[in-house]
């Protein structure tokens, strides 16, 4: 099928296209339209046209067209997974899972209101809070969670009466395609705009004048391009920037439990989470154990092509991100011990086999920087404050994880970790209603919960004399 432009309310071609690779083969299976920086005009345009029609919409009004969109995307949603399991490579059910994740944010989101509120009232005057639309939001998306992260944008975006321009990455446009494809029969012409590139046209985003707000998910070193880009507009910014997370466990755990639940937390979706677990801190009395658990779940572990029955772990979503892995594992070869994995696997595709390195030093690329991918260091570890300074010494502060069977304690250190979410005995737990974001150079503001939807507001205050003369 053809893979369109939303512009205007109209699904066109691009200026050119665009070869879309599947992971699992190393092959184009698909080519979808390419925007040209004439037709990103033309979207901004159309937006901002739209804005004050659709910001002077009721909150009930805009809920309807929201929740149309929602059982929309239901109505296609396996279709949505199997696209994104073809552009992405994660298995199919985890696909499944993203979507119906993204399809409920359109749904959450959709039911909250931002009304005028009292702040104060007294004999005196009053003091009321209003939330008003910024006005054109420019919504720039990674490839490792192609759907979920663009409704957890769109959603809150629209809702508070902002239009939007959205740009998926480049090797992931197939999914806000298909969205674009829906909205453009739901939504009114110049609301929502879709528009794809080749990693060309983000910095015209980030730099536009007529863009109020920026709301950017993907590394650290390209978040700090878009402030420099947003500065001359003093555009507002949502960055949820890359993650180095620690995970820190004690030592009254049950190892064969924590390791199975650890490994899940570094390995799910390849590796390719900002919230994964990237460096594994155990204690030195159980390290050995730790270590030989995670080695043996590595090997045990099924990585395949995502469509496959089976498959646990799906490929490296594209090539450059394949290579960057290996780099990292022939460096840590170098500096540590492989317990398992340490290569790709000899078959057509991004794969690499399941990765555990120990013995590595803490200042070793690996444990310093965020591989992104299907490789996890683990450290010993000797006292706890051992162990809070070292996960605290890192430029990244954007989550990360404790194990243990006493949960005071797990609440103790979390106090203490310095980064935007910390867990105790889970992981990867973000409801709608909780709001997560990054501390350090993992970015700032934040996305979901009712403050990542003020994100996408203005906040005025009116301060009313009660008993004042004209």
């Amino acid at each position: 099928m053809p893979y369109h432009l939303l512009i205007d309310g109209k699904l066109v071609d691009g200026a050119s296209s665009l070869d879309v690779i599947n992971p699992a083969t190393g092959q184009v299976f698909e080519t979808c339209a390419r925007a040209s920086e004439k037709q990103l005009e033309e979207a901004v345009v159309a937006a901002k046209r739209a804005f004050p029609a659709w910001a002077a919409l009721s909150h009930p009004q805009r809920r309807t067209y929201l929740l149309k969109l929602a059982e929309a995307i239901e109505a296609r949603h396996s279709e949505f997974a199997t696209l994104l399991t073809r552009e992405q490579g994660k298995p199919l059910p985890h696909a499944a899972g993203e979507v119906s994740y993204a399809i409920g944010a359109l749904r959450h989101f959709a039911d909250i209101d931002l009304p005028v509120q009292t702040r104060r009232d007294t004999a005196d005057g009053r003091v009321l809070e209003q939330r008003t639309p910024l006005g054109v939001v420019g919504a720039i998306t990674p490839w490792n969670f192609p759907v979920a992260l663009l409704l957890i944008k769109i959603a809150p975006g629209l809702i508070t009466g902002n239009t939007m321009v959205v740009k998926p990455a480049p090797t992931t446009p197939l999914t806000t395609a298909l969205l674009g494809e829906i909205a453009c029969d739901i939504l009114p012409p110049g609301v929502l705009n879709v528009i794809i590139d080749a990693n060309d046209l983000g910095g015209k985003i980030t730099a536009h004048p007529d863009i109020a707000k920026v709301t950017f998910t993907g590394s650290s070193a390209t978040g700090k391009h878009v402030m420099a880009s947003a500065a001359d507009t003093v555009k507002r910014l949502t960055l949820e920037l890359g993650g180095n997370d620690a995970a820190i466990i004690l030592d009254d755990v049950d190892i064969k439990d924590v390791a199975h639940k650890v490994f899940t937390a570094g390995m799910l979706n390849s590796g390719q989470i900002c919230l994964a677990a990237k460096r594994i801190y155990a204690p030195r009395a159980i390290y050995d154990e730790i270590c030989d658990e995670l080695g043996q779940l590595a090997q045990q572990a099924v990585v395949n092509d995502g469509l496959l029955d089976g498959t646990e772990i799906g490929p490296v979503q594209n090539k450059q991100q394949y290579e960057k892995v290996l780099g990292f594992i022939k460096t840590a070869r170098e500096q540590g011990t492989v317990v398992a994995g340490g290569e790709a696997l000899p078959q057509d595709g991004y794969f690499i086999k399941p990765t555990i390195i120990r013995d590595i030093a803490d200042d070793a690329p690996l444990v310093r920087e965020e591989q992104f991918g299907p490789v996890i260091p683990v450290l010993a570890y000797d006292t706890i404050e051992d162990v809070i300074e070292r996960v605290n010494n890192s430029d990244f502060g954007l989550g990360g994880t404790i194990w243990t069977k006493n949960v005071d304690r797990g609440l103790d250190i979390a106090l203490r970790i310095q980064s935007g979410t910390v867990w105790v005995n889970k992981h990867l737990d973000i409801p709608y209603d909780t709001p997560y974001g990054g501390a350090k150079q993992s970015g700032f503001g934040c996305e979901s919960g009712i403050e990542g939807l003020k994100e996408f507001t203005q906040l005025k205050i009116i301060n009313i004399a009660t008993n004042a003369t004209a």
